[in-house]
């Protein structure tokens, strides 16, 4: 079976190199930018400005080759893909919650960004507390990493 998904618009950011982007929204180097729409899907958008976050699910179109195993940002010891957020993956999928400050037509602007530049976006859902937010939640060995990743940049290790 064949998948093929075609991005719906482009993600702006000033992190233009991965050495300056930080590896997860929350930290303390994500920024705002913006989000395009390609025109075709802007009505799509109806409804969108009610929602103070939203997440973004994008290709990581600059990622090495899928591994099964990766030394993720936050360890030192190698883990299995699926354990990590890592851009690697046998199908280069990323996701990211951002905060939704306004919308201009076709354009998001958006706060907490983690994302290169010109990266496509594939799709766009609501952010909804009840159904995403679990204070229960355990985070298995990312655990230990516990805050670190608000001081954290990316790398070249996924390039």
């Amino acid at each position: 079976m064949d998948i093929i998904y075609r991005p719906i618009g482009i993600i702006r950011s000033p992190f233009k190199t991965l050495s300056d982007m930080p590896v997860q929204p929350v930290s303390d180097a994500s920024a705002n930018g913006f989000v395009e729409i390609d025109p075709q899907y802007q009505e799509g958008l109806r409804d969108v400005e009610g929602f103070s976050h939203l997440i973004l699910i994008y290709h990581f179109h600059r990622a090495q080759p899928s591994k099964l195993s990766v030394l993720p940002f936050l360890d030192t010891s190698p883990r299995g893909v699926f354990s990590t957020r890592a851009p690697s993956r046998p199908n280069p999928i990323g996701l990211s919650i951002v905060g939704l400050r306004e919308i201009n037509k076709n354009r998001l602007s958006v706060t907490q960004l983690d994302i290169l530049d010109e990266t496509p976006l594939i799709d766009i859902k609501p952010y909804v507390p009840e159904f995403d937010a679990h204070p229960e939640a355990y985070g298995g060995w990312f655990e230990r990493s516990r805050g670190a990743a608000r001081k954290k940049l990316s790398d070249d290790r996924f390039e």
